[in-house]
């Protein structure tokens, strides 16, 4: 009952701190990080750029609009990839991950993948594209201790989400999934080849914004 009525809340009411934010304090805690602090700032949809929200489904799930949670092909392909002992690689759909990132952790267990698909479940019910989407930006994190992409906008380019530019917005994503590895303030030659990439995907996405009005 609690868990559903956290759903519902968070349908209208701005998400104020998350799981991976409490896994992330925890951590610094037990390593005594004495200087961690947490940057957030939740901004609307309506007040972070275009541009980000085609730089994020660029990056992280080209399908948003069109599943219901799950992507299964990519999920198969996941399957296959793993199947043949080489780096493990993922299929979480943006709607998965801010299903982990809110209300979860970060550990790979079947434990939390199997809380993990009821939440996404959930949430793809009760809250729909756009506000997922809203609350995905709002609580990603893109650096240690910066959740949210108004922290982030602010943090690396002293300016607000509503004005990041195309390049910044596709330079921003390029920490995902590891924002511990790569750094925004440190760009590697990585990040700069992924940006150029994610750049090329957005051109094919101008009109997603105009979609999401209709959901």
């Amino acid at each position: 009952m609690l868990i559903l009525s956290l759903v519902l809340i968070f349908a209208y009411v701005p998400v104020p701190y998350t799981g991976m934010m409490l896994e992330r304090q925890l951590t610094a805690w037990w390593q005594a990080k004495q200087n961690y602090q947490a940057r957030h700032q939740w901004v609307p949809l309506s007040q972070i750029s275009p541009h980000v929200i085609q730089a994020a489904v660029a990056s992280e799930d080209q399908k948003f609009l069109d599943h219901n949670g799950f992507d299964m092909q990519a999920i198969e392909k996941a399957l296959v990839y793993n199947s043949k002992g080489k780096k493990t690689r993922g299929a979480s759909t943006i709607s998965q991950q801010t299903a982990k990132n809110v209300f979860l952790w970060s550990d790979r267990s079947w434990l939390r993948k199997g809380l993990e698909t009821g939440f996404t479940v959930l949430i793809e019910a009760v809250w729909g594209k756009p506000r997922i989407l809203e609350v995905y930006l709002n609580s990603i994190e893109f650096g240690p201790g910066v959740f949210g992409v108004e922290a982030a906008a602010q943090r690396y380019f002293s300016t607000s989400a509503a004005k990041l530019t195309r390049q910044q917005a596709a330079l921003l994503v390029t920490v995902l999934p590891n924002p511990h590895r790569f750094l925004l303030q440190r760009p590697s030659p990585y990040m700069v080849k992924r940006q150029q990439w994610v750049l090329k995907q957005m051109r094919q996405l101008r009109s997603i914004t105009k979609e999401l009005a209709q959901y």
